[in-house]
């Protein structure tokens, strides 16, 4: 697919500089780098400014909020790379921070549009959900808040080591954990999914999931298992939850989605018949959009149907597929 990398956190050829990330000495000079700057994140929430909350807000390395002992995950700020410009930049998490304000409620809706604002930082700071903003932040920026979320959730979750059960440590400027008592190294994990364009003549099989706002429906998706490959995931998958069988399948694009560690793999296939049978533990409900109904869900006139989220990967090849530029 052509248009395959300008999917929301496509690459954008960030140089990660993974060269200089055991290197002690590069490390200490990349930190002192006058135009090195932190992005920081709360509890998954990067650090974002401007009326639209479009641009990604950064910290110089010697801003007093790194020294405030608010990181709760992170023992040191991850090393996310250089600019072109030869800046580095880095990424902390500052969710030991407890807000005045906090709404513990809004902070598990399915769309958090709470915001929490740190005293030492301007105003216009705000912490705020990814999934809110990631349509609106530029693809350079988006890629860098995606790779910073998703490893803050990796170290959140892989504290202990999994083959002896010890305690393990941050290693390699936040792209590794080393366990110090059987010295197995982990590494950054992401789960493969497949997420599929089924289309039986003119017309796209969308399902639901329980507690989406209503009217929302979504391409398929599931996790690829072991010993399986994509083709063989994308017909299980859809089988498991419609019933429907699944002829020629073809790869279109991915995207990294730290939501909160996973690749989605875009995938098309061609059904070989619409009867569905849904298995509601999978999926609470399913149903055939044709061409038509699809473009005026997409125009906001569609009052029973609801598009996937600006800037999923579903949308992105629905509307590709709306405009025929799948090839």
């Amino acid at each position: 697919m052509r248009l395959a990398e300008q999917v929301t956190f496509g690459g954008t050829g960030m140089n990660r500089a993974a060269h200089i990330r055991d290197d002690d000495a590069a490390l200490a000079r990349a930190r002192a780098h006058p135009q090195a700057a932190c992005l920081l994140l709360w509890r998954g929430k990067p650090m974002v400014c401007g009326d639209d909350r479009d641009r990604l807000a950064l910290v110089a390395m010697q801003h007093p909020i790194l020294a405030a002992g608010h990181a709760a995950v992170l023992d040191v700020p991850v090393f996310m790379g250089l600019e072109a410009d030869g800046a580095p930049r880095f990424a902390q998490d500052i969710s030991a921070w407890k807000p005045d304000d906090l709404d513990p409620e809004a902070l598990s809706l399915f769309v958090d549009a709470s915001e929490q604002h740190h005293p030492l930082l301007p105003e216009d700071f705000a912490f705020a959900d990814l999934r809110r903003l990631m349509s609106r932040l530029a693809p350079h920026d988006a890629e860098l808040a995606a790779t910073a979320k998703a490893l803050e959730g990796w170290h959140l979750s892989h504290r202990f080591c999994a083959r002896c059960g010890s305690p393990s440590r941050m290693t390699r400027a936040g792209w590794q954990r080393s366990c110090p008592s059987c010295g197995t190294q982990h590494f950054p994990r992401t789960d493969p999914v497949v997420i599929m364009l089924i289309t039986h003549g003119d017309a796209v099989l969308m399902g639901r999931s329980p507690g989406w706002p209503e009217g929302m429906y979504s391409l398929l998706a599931g996790f690829v298992e072991p010993g399986e490959t994509l083709e063989a995931a994308v017909r299980r998958e859809v089988m498991e939850e419609t019933g429907v069988p699944v002829g020629p399948v073809a790869y279109l694009a991915s995207q990294p989605w730290p939501f909160p560690a996973s690749l989605m793999i875009g995938c098309r296939g061609t059904a070989l018949a619409r009867e569905m049978t849904i298995d509601p533990t999978e999926i609470e409900d399913a149903i055939w959009v044709g061409r038509g109904d699809m473009m005026s869900a997409f125009a906001g006139e569609n009052p029973g149907l609801k598009p996937a989220r600006r800037g999923a990967i579903a949308h992105f090849l629905l509307e590709n597929w709306l405009a025929d530029r799948l090839d």
